[in-house]
């Protein structure tokens, strides 16, 4: 039996609602978000810097895709990254690369809050693909393992279970890489990031993060669902760096425009 009618035959009986807008899921379904959701998110197009990932939002409708200017310091749309932006030429990030699939704002963000605070758990897999389907041509070749950023025991426990790494192994699998979550391991707890400044949260994360050994000589992708300063993200890097990391590579779901990285 063709899957799309078993999909419609199981709507009809058991109606699949969109965990955002709660609407029927309807063409262009993401499970479990809805086609008008999927579309409303505003993804990132190439990078122009090729380090931090830094690249101008493309609005996508049902009409297709069309770019929305944004500033990109000159490189001309569709280019290809060239060189780094001016601030990872001044202030390098501890990764290689970083790379991001969409701007965190309205879908995405509320898909991002249900994810994280009201326990929907399948959204993990519409956003793991986002994630891989809009950043797998720019990531560098020979990425070795999936690492997910580690969740304070406590805040996982309260929560249930860690966004990142569920996002992590449905990004490991669409690439064929084992994830390795004994590979980074946080060692003690933090503040909330979201509750400081962005001057405090390097502070906040230092020392946060211990590799293993295991790491020496690898290529790492780092998966976490937003990037906002960088400033967890550029911790896990440098335990990974300590541990003898060859490469480090960042991938987010979401990033939130003008922040330092």
């Amino acid at each position: 039996m063709p899957l799309g009618f078993t999909l419609a035959a199981l709507d009809l009986v058991f109606p699949a609602f969109c965990s955002i807008c709660a609407g029927t899921l309807g063409a262009g379904r993401r499970d479990p978000l809805c086609g008008r959701c999927w579309g409303a998110i505003t993804r990132l197009a190439a990078p122009w810097c090729h380090v931090c990932g830094a690249s101008s939002p493309t609005a996508v409708t049902f009409d297709g895709p069309h770019r929305v200017e944004h500033g990109r310091e000159g490189a001309a749309p569709g280019a290809a990254p060239s060189r780094p932006c001016s601030t990872c030429t001044t202030d390098p990030p501890q990764y290689d690369y970083a790379r991001s699939a969409a701007v965190y704002e309205g879908a995405l963000r509320e898909a991002l809050h249900a994810f994280k605070f009201s326990g929907k758990r399948a959204l993990a897999r519409p956003l793991g693909d986002l994630a891989i389907e809009q950043c797998v041509a720019s990531l560098l070749e020979g990425i070795e393992a999936v690492i997910a950023v580690p969740l304070a025991r406590e805040r996982e426990r309260e929560r249930g279970f860690n966004q990142a790494a569920l996002l992590a192994q449905r990004i490991a699998k669409r690439l064929g890489v084992p994830t390795r979550p004994r590979w980074l391991a946080r060692v003690r707890a933090t503040r909330p990031q979201s509750d400081l400044p962005a001057a405090e949260r390097r502070v906040n994360v230092r020392g946060a993060f211990r590799a293993s050994r295991a790491v020496a000589g690898r290529h790492v992708l780092v998966v976490d669902d937003v990037l906002t300063t960088g400033a967890t993200l550029g911790e896990c890097a440098r335990a990974l760096r300590d541990g003898g990391a060859r490469c480090v590579g960042v991938l987010t779901v979401a990033r939130v425009l003008h922040a330092a990285v």
